[in-house]
This record gives structure tokens, C-alpha cells and sequence, in this order.
């Protein structure tokens, strides 16, 4: 069975391309914290998980996992 997604190669220092930029630092967020979401609105985290948090939009209460693309402390 493949991967679902292509493993990242090595830099070599021998190569004439410049290395790939260094990965964006996670997202961080603590309970109580108001953040914005692009499908959902605002919200406020209720609890953080290891890899996802709870946020309560008022109307719902979203789990959002991690990379948090669409989710932004305000």
C-alpha cells in the first residue's frame, strides 16, 4: 500500500538548489482562548486535546484537529 503522501527528501549539501524553507511553528492555543474560524465563525477553545482542540461557536460545539488550517487567535 503507498503512502498518501510522498516523503520529503533530504537536502544534500552538494545540490545547486537552495533548501527548503523551515516548517511554520504549530499553532498553539489554550482553553479559553477566542479564535475565528473560516466556516464556523467565532468561537472560544473549550478544551485542548493532544492533537486538536474543542471550540464552542455558541451554536455548536466543533472538534477541529491538528494543523488548525482555518482556525486564528484573535
Amino acid at each position: 500500500m503507498r503512502p498518501s503522501r510522498a516523503a520529503r527528501r533530504p537536502h544534500l549539501p552538494t545540490s545547486p538548489f537552495e533548501p527548503p524553507p523551515p516548517a511554520p511553528p504549530a499553532k498553539e492555543f489554550g482553553v479559553g482562548d477566542q479564535v475565528t474560524h473560516d466556516k464556523y465563525g467565532l468561537g472560544r477553545v473549550t478544551e485542548v486535546e493532544g492533537n486538536a482542540v474543542l471550540v464552542d461557536f455558541g451554536t455548536r460545539t466543533v472538534r477541529i484537529p491538528a494543523p488548525y488550517a482555518k482556525l486564528f487567535v484573535l
